[in-house]
């Protein structure tokens, strides 16, 4: 047994005994607790403030002397009528294994898992699939006709697509390569020690990769990894032209972002801000600021496209944010989940966030204000990632389709609107009809 599987099979250990007590219905949904020190741990949900208002003695509250007025029925059909719903439109169930990753493009969906299988999905139906010897698929991003994908044994394949026929890749490369890894074990210094007595070259990856993300722009690849690294790759020649010792412990998640910046969290609790400056051909990544340091691990991170938000989700179930216009200080948290937070993803003015508790919240981002929109549910097993692409099938409204992914070895797509009214809006009518829990509300706090 390597070290890496002691450290991961120590953490599957203390994972099942520190959830004995929770809600996980089966060992098999504790498998993908290696983000690392997951430290799960179950909260009050807060409030929202409207609770005591005067609401509460109008006619539209089911104590109220007027709760049964003939015309409440009327009102709440006509606004149960003009509510955009968000909700599931299918299953996609192989029975494979748990699903660790996805990704998604122009209709197509990859979908990775531990059964060494990549499967390509297309109009929700199985379209081809090819097959790493790897094992675990824990990350895959599509970059046009290339998908890399990182693995288990701590490498990133590169996949590309026949033109000719779509659903045949084959595998081009590897990151590093072959060759690399011999030229750069021939010299001592390229030997770095990444744990007592064990030393390999500062190119490889010493653990599993957790992430991977993509600056199209300057054609960068990142690989995050268990190994407390992120590394930068050059995809037009597979060359790594750096090696970053970023965190104390795993590092779970890595985003590249707008004007060289880059992101980082790690299951040693803290979200740190880094900065590539490049001098000719040399590529360097320089500290800037660490954003969060908690006892609880970053499970999560998440930029939107403007790169002006960075959301970071934690093992206690909590997703903290910054804005780039406050210099990146932090302005508020998003609290809807009773578990930790597994995966993040943001689309125009959305953010998802998938959990161990087996669901997946929906937040608008209205100015400075979030708003929760709907609590997705149907998973049986912790939302371990998210996919998210726009749908161009609707006019109109701005729609979205969101791909979870679960340790329940199942794939769910759901649509989700940009304008649907939020959950304050709904309570209404679930007061109408006398069927509302105030404790299942989510709540957000700045």
């Amino acid at each position: 047994m390597t070290g890496g599987e002691k450290r991961y099979t120590k953490t599957l250990e203390e994972s099942k005994n520190k959830l004995s007590n929770n809600s996980l219905s089966s060992s098999a949904e504790v498998d993908d607790f290696a983000t690392r020190n997951s430290n799960l741990s179950t909260y009050e949900i807060s409030r929202f403030s409207c609770e005591g208002s005067p609401t509460m003695a109008s006619p539209w509250n089911q104590n109220s002397p007027c709760a049964r007025s003939p015309w409440t029925s009327n009102f709440s059909r006509n606004l149960s009528q003009n509510v955009s719903q968000n909700g599931l439109i299918c299953s996609l169930v192989r029975e494979e294994g748990h699903i660790y990753s996805l990704a998604a493009k122009d209709g197509t969906l990859y979908t990775g898992s531990d059964s060494k299988n990549i499967r390509v999905w297309k109009n929700m139906q199985v379209f081809s699939a090819f097959k790493s010897n790897s094992g675990l698929v824990k990350a895959i991003i599509i970059c046009g006709n290339t998908i890399y994908t990182g693995h288990q044994d701590g490498k990133v394949r590169v996949w590309k697509i026949n033109p000719k026929d779509p659903s045949m890749h084959k595998q081009s490369g590897t990151f590093p390569a072959f060759f690399d890894i011999f030229k750069a074990s021939i010299r001592p210094k390229n030997y770095v020690e990444v744990k007592r007595n064990r030393s390999t070259i500062w190119i490889k990856h010493a653990d599993a990769i957790s992430c991977l993300s993509m600056n199209k722009e300057k054609g960068l690849l990142y690989s995050a990894s268990w190994d407390g690294t992120f590394k930068v790759w050059r995809v037009k020649d597979s060359k790594c032209l750096e090696s970053v010792k970023a965190h104390d412990d795993a590092v779970n998640s890595v985003v590249s972002s707008i004007q060289g910046i880059v992101y980082t969290g790690s299951a040693d609790g803290t979200v740190k801000v880094w900065k590539r400056e490049q001098k000719g051909k040399v590529v360097r990544h320089v500290l800037t600021q660490t954003l969060l340091r908690q006892e609880s691990a970053v499970t999560a991170l998440a930029v939107n496209d403007t790169g002006s938000v960075v959301y970071c989700g934690s093992s206690d179930g909590i997703v903290n944010f910054w804005e780039m216009e406050k210099e990146l200080s932090h302005s508020g948290v998003l609290k809807g989940h009773k578990l930790a937070v597994l995966c993040l993803a943001v689309a125009g003015n959305l953010v998802f966030s998938g959990s161990a508790d087996n669901t997946i919240c929906v937040w608008r981002r209205e100015g400075v204000v979030h708003r929760c929109l709907s609590v997705l549910t149907g998973h049986t097993g912790p939302v371990k990632c998210l996919a998210i692409e726009e749908d161009s099938s609707v006019a109109g409204d701005r729609k979205w389709l969101v791909y979870s992914g679960s340790l329940d070895k199942s794939v769910k797509v759901w649509k989700v609107s940009e304008t649907a009214p939020d959950l304050q809006r709904r309570t209404l009518i679930q007061k109408i009809n006398g069927n509302f829990d105030w404790e299942s509300m989510p709540s957000a706090k700045y």
